[in-house]
């Protein structure tokens, strides 16, 4: 790969869009929420979550949150370094433990930071659950650079 070449795939851009899919199960929504210590029966049990005012098995926040940060990780490392800095997000909508959910972010703005050697890029995001409603919301800012 030439100089110039490597720069620009380490680079992040304006508007900017970059998403996935992902297909949900009882069974990976159970072992998530076991795995963060999260106990919650509405997690792990189909029976007591048909009682709630959710009406069946829902996906943790925690998990959730972690698959839209993830892609993150997943988009910018295939050419380059990343770091979060930080991430807001604001849970709208139940994301349901069988549905398949789509993940997106948005680049918002590019600033140069010689000091960390990258750019500082700022993001918003949403998961989407199977009927295209906006069930989580998210803000974040990441260090993008070639290096770690």
């Amino acid at each position: 790969m030439r100089e110039r070449d490597r720069v620009d795939a380490v680079r992040a851009f304006p508007r900017e869009r970059f998403s996935s899919q992902v297909t949900l199960t009882p069974a990976l929504v159970s072992a998530y929420a076991e795995g963060a210590g999260d106990t919650n029966p509405v997690h792990h049990d189909s029976v007591f979550a048909a009682a709630t005012r959710y009406g069946r098995q829902i996906a943790s926040g925690t998990h959730t949150t972690a698959l839209l940060l993830g892609l993150t990780a997943s988009h910018y490392s295939k050419c380059a370094a990343m770091v979060g800095l930080e991430f807001w997000v604001r849970f709208r909508r139940p994301i349901f433990a069988d549905e398949t959910i789509r993940l997106e972010w948005l680049v918002i703005k590019v600033t140069p930071n010689l000091k960390l050697g990258g750019d500082i890029v700022e993001l918003r995001g949403r998961i989407q659950n199977q009927h295209g409603q906006t069930a989580l919301g998210a803000k974040g800012r990441i260090l993008v650079t070639d290096r770690l």
